[in-house]
């Protein structure tokens, strides 16, 4: 039980550590990895985020379809070898 809450207060602090820190990490006066940040960068990245979510549920709910109609088949072949 000591050693969970340890560890559960270290990853706490180690969480709040870094996302204290994450503002100043990668830029200096507005200059990040990607370059200048203005209006532009900022609306494309919302954009690409959108369309990566939305691309995502497609995606993930394809191949939920899949696999429920695996199942179902699955389950209809069980039952016809079943019945005799």
């Amino acid at each position: 039980m000591i050693r969970v809450r340890r560890l559960a207060l270290l990853i706490t602090a180690s969480l709040v550590t870094l996302l204290a820190l994450a503002p100043t990490a990668m830029a200096a006066d507005g200059v990040g990895l990607w370059g200048r940040t203005d209006d532009k960068v900022v609306t494309y990245f919302s954009f690409a985020v959108m369309a990566f979510f939305a691309i995502l549920v497609i995606v993930l709910s394809i191949i939920q379809i899949r696999l429920e109609g695996r199942k179902e088949r699955d389950r209809e072949e069980l039952e016809r070898l079943r019945r005799p």
